[in-house]
């Protein structure tokens, strides 16, 4: 290969990097646009609080589901190839969403949106790192491994704030949030259509077989630690997700589907910014202050149970929120450096599947706990509950750090 043609080669790479950072931005947020709508639909059909909780559950399972069947297949179908399938898949969800939207339909919704983000995240990570190492092979994928995560929490920031945005100033709250990220989902379709493909898919070719999760025997104990560190992140991503819109409405008693939509932005945009912010901190560093940040924002929480504050919300979900990216980054990081060129996406989706893991089981228990005791006292508990999770599933990172 010439000079030249290497060249070219890096620049086509260096642009695919940013479209595929886009796509998977687009949908991650399309995923989150639901946050700050779900008062809506309560209020037309009438149906309990606890209702939103089973919906996003829904979603969660949609996520593990394609997570565990179909996260890993492209380290053979190729990276673009699951990308692109995982974009139609959201197209879907956005369909059923104009067209199907009683609770019924909803439920549906949510869950095929989940498969499509199931189907995504590990893909969407490999091919991004890969896509890095041609254009700029002298780095180390730190570059890569941030702008991944911080994209992926990023997107689920500017979901819920321009579906707020678009509900409260535009007619149609239900319905238009979803006809314009179709038209952006269907855009970015076009663009990944002329990303390069990273992997040699007739040379990876496979038959099928559902997840398996293969590290070396001497990442194996680095690999667990970072996937419990994983699960208790999310568990507190989910832990807000689940209660934001409850707790607006509920206990600070104020309307508007902005408010909704700006405390979730302030939670997992603190995420986002908080990994570009110290993406060159050393891990063990930025995992110390990840889990003390996240144990700062809960006790917060904690308090916010007791005296209702938007402010004090806001200053909590963002601490909580800024550690959870933290935390994250750490153990995505620790996953592309367990995994190998032939098995990176099936490596990244076990760390996915134990994120999501621990995004699922608060958001359940939340909707089982809205059906029986008032929001401030499931706050509060919750709050302490999830904090004593983050602490005891930190201590084994921390050792092996």
């Amino acid at each position: 290969m010439t000079a030249e043609n290497r060249t070219a080669g890096r620049a086509a790479h260096r642009t695919g990097f940013w479209i595929v950072s886009a796509a998977f931005m687009t949908a991650m947020a399309f995923a989150a646009v639901p946050t700050p709508l779900y008062p809506i639909y309560e209020q037309r059909d009438g149906f309990p609080a606890y209702v939103i909780t089973v919906v996003f559950a829904a979603y969660a399972v949609g996520v593990m589901l394609a997570l565990y069947l179909a996260g890993h297949v492209s380290d053979w179908l190729g990276r673009r190839r699951l990308v692109l399938a995982s974009l139609a898949i959201q197209a879907l969800a956005a369909l059923l969403f104009l067209f199907w939207n009683d609770v019924s339909g909803l439920l549906l919704a949510r869950f095929v949106s989940g498969a499509g983000i199931g189907t995504l995240t590990a893909a969407a990570t490999a091919h991004l790192g890969e896509l890095r190492k041609v254009s700029h092979p002298h780095e180390d994928g730190r570059v890569s491994g941030t702008v991944a995560s911080a994209v992926n929490l990023g997107g689920i920031a500017l979901g819920p704030l321009l579906g707020g945005v678009i509900a409260q100033f535009l007619p149609a709250p239900i319905l238009t949030p979803f006809e314009v990220f179709l038209v952006i989902i269907v855009l970015a379709i076009v663009f990944l259509a002329f990303v390069p493909e990273t992997v040699d898919t007739v040379a990876a070719r496979r038959p099928y077989a559902p997840q398996k999760v293969v590290v070396p025997p001497e990442a194996r104990g680095a690999f667990i630690a970072a996937a419990i560190g994983a699960a208790a992140a999310f568990s507190v991503m989910g832990f807000f997700t689940a209660l934001t819109a409850s707790i607006v409405i509920g206990l600070l008693h104020l309307s508007g589907h902005l408010i909704a939509g700006v405390v979730a932005f302030a939670v997992t945009g603190a995420s986002a910014v908080s990994q570009l912010a110290t993406a060159r901190l050393a891990r063990r560093a930025k995992l110390q202050l990840g889990v003390a940040l996240m144990i700062a924002g809960l006790g917060l929480v904690a308090v916010v149970g007791f005296t209702p504050s938007l402010a004090l919300l806001l200053v909590a979900g963002m601490l909580a929120g800024a550690g959870v990216g933290l935390v994250f980054s750490s153990s995505i990081a620790v996953a592309v450096a367990s995994a190998g060129p032939d098995n990176r996406g099936e490596v990244l989706s076990g760390m996915f599947l134990s994120a999501y893991a621990g995004l699922t089981v608060p958001v359940i228990a939340v909707g089982v706990a809205l059906a029986f005791f008032p929001i401030a006292n499931v706050l509060t508990v919750f709050a302490l509950a999830v904090l004593v999770i983050v602490v005891v599933t930190a201590i084994p990172s921390l050792r092996r750090h």
